[in-house]
C-alpha cells in the first residue's frame, strides 16, 4: 500500500493536463492590473486574512489578481453560500458595486472529508509555500473593476464558468486549487457531486477530464503569466471515481519551450492508495489579446 498523501508531499515524478478548450482572455493587456484585495465572504463567521506574498494569482482570463483573504477553516457557514442574483440587464456600474463571491471555500455541501483535507491544505499554506486561488462563478469576476466597466453590460443571464455552473451546493464540482510558490505546480482538492454521474455510482469520465483540465490549465497560466489554451490532452483512466469522492489532482510543469508549456497531472484519493487517472498536456500561450465576440442569446 502506498504512503498516505500529505498536503506538502512532493515525492516522485508525476505520471501524467487540461481537457477541452481554454478560455480566450485579455492576456497581456491586463497583466499589470490588480483585483481589489478587499473581497470577503460575509456568510462565514470566522475569516482569517490571507498570507501576503509576492506570488501572483492566475485567473481564467490570464490576468494577475491581487492577494485575496484566506478562507476560514470552519466548514459550517452561518448561511448557505448562494449565488449573486442576476438581472436581465445589469449596468457596468451596478456590476462592479458588489464584490464577487469566492466559491473556493467551505459550504453546506462539503463533506467531512472535504473539510478535513481543506483545513490541512490551509495549514500548509500558512508559511507562504502555497496559496489558495480564489474561484468565482463568472470569468468576468476575475477582472479588475475598471476592466469590467470597459467590457460593457452583461445581458441575461450571463455566462458562467463551467465548473461553477451548478447552483446547488455539493451537487457538482466542489473544489479549491492551490498554487505552489514556484508557480510551476498546482493541486486541486475536489469533491465530485451526484450531478456529475456517468455510470451508476461513478463520476463521468468527462468530469474527471474537466478536473484535470482546470488543474493543469491553472498551472499553465501561472507559468505563462498570460492567457493560454489547450492544444493537446492525453488521459489514462485507471480506476472509476465514486460519486461523492474527494480526490486530489496534482499537476506540474514539465518543460517550457517558447509559447509551448508541457505539463503532467495525476488524480488520486487523499490517502494515495488509488491512482484514478494520469495525464499529460500541452498548452499554448495566446498572443491575440482581443476578447472573444459576445454571443447573442
Amino acid at each position: 500500500m502506498s504512503q498516505p498523501w500529505e498536503p506538502g508531499d512532493t515525492r516522485g515524478p508525476l505520471m501524467g493536463g487540461r481537457g477541452g478548450r481554454g478560455q480566450r482572455g485579455l492576456g497581456p493587456v491586463i497583466q499589470t492590473l490588480n483585483v481589489p484585495s478587499g473581497d470577503s465572504v460575509p456568510q462565514l463567521r470566522h475569516q482569517s486574512p490571507g498570507v501576503t506574498t509576492a506570488v501572483p494569482v492566475p485567473t481564467p482570463h490570464g490576468a494577475t489578481a491581487a492577494p485575496h483573504p484566506t478562507a476560514t477553516t470552519d466548514c459550517v457557514p452561518t448561511a448557505p453560500l448562494t449565488p449573486s442574483p442576476v438581472c436581465c440587464c445589469v449596468s457596468p456600474q451596478a456590476l462592479c458595486s458588489v464584490s464577487p463571491q469566492d466559491l473556493a471555500v467551505p459550504n453546506t455541501g462539503w463533506s467531512a472529508a472535504m473539510c478535513e483535507q481543506f483545513q490541512r491544505l490551509l495549514r500548509r499554506a500558512a508559511d507562504g509555500s502555497w496559496r489558495r486561488i480564489p474561484s468565482y462563478r463568472r470569468g468576468l469576476d476575475y477582472l479588475p473593476e475598471v476592466v469590467q466597466m470597459a467590457v460593457g453590460v452583461v445581458t441575461r443571464p450571463g455566462p458562467r464558468l463551467f465548473l461553477r455552473s451548478v447552483d446547488e451546493e455539493g451537487a457538482g464540482f466542489e473544489y479549491a486549487i492551490f498554487l505552489h510558490a514556484s508557480g510551476h505546480r498546482t493541486q486541486c482538492l475536489c469533491q465530485l457531486g451526484p450531478y456529475l454521474e456517468g455510470h451508476h455510482g461513478f463520476a463521468h469520465g468527462g468530469a474527471i477530464a474537466t478536473l484535470i483540465d482546470s488543474t493543469v490549465g491553472t498551472c499553465a497560466l501561472a507559468v505563462a503569466k498570460a492567457s493560454v489554451m489547450t492544444a493537446k490532452l492525453s488521459i489514462s483512466y485507471l480506476a472509476p471515481v465514486p460519486v461523492g469522492a474527494v480526490v486530489v489532482a496534482d499537476s506540474r510543469m514539465e518543460r517550457h519551450e517558447g509559447r509551448k508549456i508541457f505539463l503532467s497531472c495525476h488524480v488520486r484519493d487523499t490517502k494515495r492508495d488509488t491512482l484514478y487517472a494520469e495525464a499529460t498536456a500541452l498548452f499554448i500561450q495566446v498572443e491575440d489579446t482581443k476578447p472573444p465576440p459576445a454571443a447573442s442569446l
